[in-house]
């Protein structure tokens, strides 16, 4: 049965009112938990008033910049509000980020303040551009002065300073950057509630939830839950990081009834060593986007919850599209608020079934967003004909229902064909002494590519890349099969578990070569063995 959605997400303001109003309704209500701390809706509103009192005590403009580089803690939630409330731009950084990738976010924003963890000062030292030094706050225990306003007692709540309500920019989210250079996306308030609208549905949240977040809120998987706790009585419990061994744990501990994936997630969780615990937790959903066609009834049957699928991107207030159908390897539909087609270069629909780019056109205003910042050349390809190309591939079928294939830049060219790594990668994960893998393009003959993947095997087991590209032979079509195989010991990965694909060599010197290798041999077909 299909859930009664909203013809169009709320427009509550800015979001600092709407605490106010939440904080009015029912102070004592427990946004978030963190260990042993506990914040209420009413401490939230205190602490975020005196944070955004302190800022523009301290000298700060309406409209200004201020990168925040700081770990999930009630701190953190009260920083984002306070901001909020004096109508200053959170830009959120990835803690992460060292060296070069730290220095250009660091760089593009040019925040007027850097808030920051302390064990991060050395880090930011070495990146900070010339000029910026003296500017940056870190966050101790027992600190004093902006920070210690966090702590303060007895603060008016007020009004937000911004009179631009849910239009005004709210943050300036930077892309994960696992094919190129992050950018800078301009979300608005009205785009966060759009999100949290979004996770209301999907998940069908109600009054007494409680969740696990496991992501960071500097990534719109983390943020995008911010405001849910005063929208209805739920609680958020923090935890510093995801753990693959301790997820149903903590989500058992903490009476989580929904869980936020992400498809690199669930075969992670699906490789830990069974457990008679793994389906005695209470999760009602698992909730997000890429999970792999092939897993998704073992995910089910294993850890006994229901997958809800969905698919998005920052740029489109994270979710587009809900699968509330369980139809096997489907996004779904579009959520009221969105239109979605799968459109060729020039923006014409595709055949039925066809492959194409998938295309996000707004129905409601201010659900999109507005561009990237400082870079009119990317926002002027992203956005053309009234539509938003994803940069994504995807497919719709008869009924109306889409499929997510990959992004546009993740595919390459090989023997006339396009072949998806999002495809490849999903027969290769199965095999099962692969834990994780990762499909690249490099240059091939005739101006094509050749296929290089990368394996990291399971604990306790070795890898023989002529049995794994036999086992392949069975199930991916010629064109598809991978001419280079390299082990690797890890995976650089982003704060959502994300392979940093850019990061991955493109170079074949010692990569076993499919084509040079001798039936049966694995040794001789190391790219330049004798």
């Amino acid at each position: 049965m299909l859930p009664n959605l909203p013809a169009a997400p709320p427009d509550d303001g800015n979001i600092y009112d709407l605490l106010t109003r939440a904080a009015t309704a029912d102070p004592d209500h427990v946004v978030c938990r963190f260990g042993d701390q506990a914040m209420t809706r009413g401490d939230l509103a205190t602490r975020a008033s005196a944070f955004a009192r302190a800022l523009v005590q301290g000298g700060l403009r309406q409209g200004e910049r201020v990168a925040v580089m700081l770990d999930n803690s009630p701190d953190h939630l009260a920083v984002i509000f306070g901001l909020a409330k004096a109508g200053m731009v959170w830009v959120p950084v990835n803690t992460r980020l060292r060296g070069r990738g730290l220095a250009y976010i660091l760089e593009h924003s040019a925040p007027g303040l850097v808030l920051a963890e302390a064990a991060f000062g050395p880090l930011l030292e070495a990146a900070l551009p010339a000029g910026m030094a003296g500017e940056v706050l870190l966050r101790s225990p027992g600190e004093d002065g902006w920070f210690g306003a966090l702590d303060s007692a007895g603060a008016s709540w007020g009004q937000a300073v911004s009179e631009e309500g849910a239009a005004a920019l709210l943050n300036i989210s930077y892309t994960s950057g696992t094919t190129g250079r992050p950018k800078g996306v301009l979300v608005t308030h009205r785009m966060l509630q759009a999100a949290a609208q979004a996770v209301l549905s999907l998940a069908e949240i109600r009054d007494g939830d409680r969740m696990v977040v496991w992501e960071p809120f500097f990534h719109i998987g983390g943020s995008q839950l911010l405001i849910i706790p005063l929208l209805h009585k739920v609680t958020l419990t923090l935890v510093e990081r995801f753990s693959a061994s301790r997820f149903w744990d903590q989500v058992r501990e903490n009476g989580a009834t929904q869980v936020h994936y992400l498809g690199s997630v669930l075969p992670v969780l699906l490789n830990q060593p069974p457990r008679p615990s793994d389906s005695s937790h209470g999760a009602r959903y698992a909730w997000g986007g890429g999970c792999p066609r092939d897993i998704w009834r073992e995910v089910e049957a294993r850890f006994a919850v229901s997958l809800r699928e969905c698919y998005g991107m920052t740029e489109t207030s994270s979710i587009v599209s809900c699968n509330f159908t369980g139809k096997l390897g489907s996004v779904g539909r579009p959520l009221p608020w969105f239109e979605m087609t799968i459109v060729d270069e020039a923006g014409r629909p595709v055949p039925q079934g066809k492959l194409g780019e998938i295309a996000v056109r707004e129905r409601v205003p201010g659900v999109l967003f507005a561009g990237y910042f400082r870079d009119p050349e990317t926002t002027a390809r992203a956005l053309r004909h009234g539509m938003l190309f994803t940069g994504d591939l995807g497919s719709c079928d008869s009924e109306g229902d889409f499929y997510f294939h990959g992004r546009k830049s993740d595919s390459l060219r090989h023997r006339g064909e396009n072949v998806s790594a999002f495809d490849v990668e999903d027969v290769v994960r199965l095999h099962p002494d692969v834990d994780e893998c990762a499909v690249i393009g490099v240059p091939g003959e005739l101006g094509e590519q050749d296929i290089k993947l990368f394996v990291k095997v399971k604990p306790g087991r070795r890898h023989n890349p002529s049995e794994l590209t036999a086992w392949c032979v069975d199930r991916l079509a010629s064109f598809q099969l991978p001419r280079y195989i390299v082990e690797v010991e890890r995976f650089d990965k982003t704060a959502s578990e994300r392979i940093i694909k850019h990061a991955l060599p493109r170079d074949i010197a010692g990569a076993w070569d499919r084509l040079a290798a001798a039936p049966g041999s694995s040794e001789r077909g190391k790219r330049g063995a004798p």
